[in-house]
């Protein structure tokens, strides 16, 4: 059974680990070098209150995670966010991204959000249908600009209107 709840310190251990299996294991993120505990606890410092952060539990363990975080810095983006969803390997066809995914959309439009918006290394097909089954649609492409795994990678841009859901 999948339980969607809010992230709290005591998951930061566990969202620690699979961040940092998705940085020497898979490009959905650019990291290059792993996290370590410390920046976790910086990073959810930062975020806590003013951002969503979701676990999804199986059988009592961490099995993934998502977040909203600012899409860009600059003030008149304050209204824009950015989507991330992991999910630990061994915890995949589970149906834990999908959950992950309503919940956190969900929290965006609580939010009040006018956009979400995700960046999908290109071949990731799982994280695409994911986000075209959500109501996503495809705005562009960024051609060559992450370096991972002795190539470069496009990214694929995939935008979501809370209001038009």
């Amino acid at each position: 059974m999948i339980w969607i709840r809010n992230g709290e310190r005591k998951d930061l251990p566990a969202i620690h680990h699979i961040e940092n299996e998705a940085i020497l294991n898979g490009n959905a993120t650019f990291d290059l070098h792993e996290k370590s505990i410390e920046e976790k606890q910086e990073w959810f410092t930062k975020f806590e209150g003013m951002y969503p952060i979701l676990v999804a539990e199986w059988e009592g363990e961490v099995a993934g995670y998502a977040y909203l975080s600012p899409f860009e810095e600059k003030l008149a983006y304050q209204s824009t966010v950015e989507l991330s969803v992991y999910v630990y390997p061994r915890f995949h066809g589970l149906g834990i991204g999908h959950s992950l995914m309503t919940a956190i959309l969900d929290k965006g439009k609580e939010c009040g959000f006018h956009t979400v918006i995700s960046k999908i290394t290109e071949g990731n097909e799982r994280s695409v249908q994911l986000h075209i089954r959500y109501g996503f649609s495809y705005v562009g492409t960024l051609k060559e600009v992450g370096y991972k795994f002795d190539r470069w990678h496009d990214v694929l841009l995939y935008q979501w209107f809370p209001q038009e859901h």
